[in-house]
């Protein structure tokens, strides 16, 4: 059973009508989909913390719009970057029935053999498209890189998962990799000077040991 959360129709569109929302603890919204008209909406921001907590990013939501509810997924935000705070969210329609393309988070998990051999773990990808039906989305695509090696790759083909849904990417993608530990230059200390004394000792510039 989907998690509800209420949602009111937006009547004003201005900048002014937004604001207003925001300061009274909402947040705007809009919801679309294939068989539901675009509406301008907003739900309490409170409600939408507890329900994504609940369901997870991206869990199926049924969003009760002044009594008419829709299934849906949270497919987008925008964030005040100093405030943290969300301001805006897109709710996607969905038929549970009907697979839908969304991006989860990928995942690295353990500690890399290479790591450990002084290597540098790089991740390239940390997002994966995906397609599947609503109900089978998984909140996140974890890989464990415990046996990678240093320059040793990970690549899509490699990603071992459960679950009824298809990965969107070229099978030979890199999502993991380490590189090998950065080299020191050597240090040229130079030839060692035979003894004794220059014919022309006075004046003569001498390079300090090591350079």
């Amino acid at each position: 059973m989907s998690t509800v959360l209420q949602a009111k129709e937006r009547k004003e569109l201005r900048t002014s009508e937004l604001r207003k929302i925001r300061e009274t603890g909402n947040i705007p919204a809009v919801i679309y989909g294939r068989k539901v008209d675009s509406k301008p909406v907003f739900v309490s921001s409170a409600d939408l913390t507890k329900t994504i907590r609940s369901v997870g990013r991206n869990g199926v939501i049924s969003l009760d719009i002044d009594g008419s509810k829709h299934d849906v997924v949270l497919t987008d935000y925008q964030e005040d970057f100093i405030k943290k705070e969300i301001i805006h969210v897109d709710f996607l329609a969905v038929d549970k029935s009907s697979k839908i393309s969304v991006t989860v988070r990928l995942v690295l998990t353990g500690e890399a053999a290479g790591v450990k051999d002084g290597g540098v773990l790089q991740q390239p990808v940390h997002e994966l498209s995906i397609t599947s039906t609503p109900d089978e989305i998984p909140q996140q695509i974890e890989v464990d890189v415990t046996n990678l090696q240093v320059g040793e790759t990970l690549k899509v083909s490699d990603i071992l998962y459960q679950g009824s849904f298809t990965i969107n990417h070229e099978e030979d993608e890199v999502i993991a990799s380490i590189l090998p530990p950065k080299q020191e230059e050597e240090i040229n200390a130079g030839e060692q000077q035979e003894g004794g004394h220059p014919d022309n000792e006075e004046g003569r510039e001498t390079d300090p040991v090591g350079e």
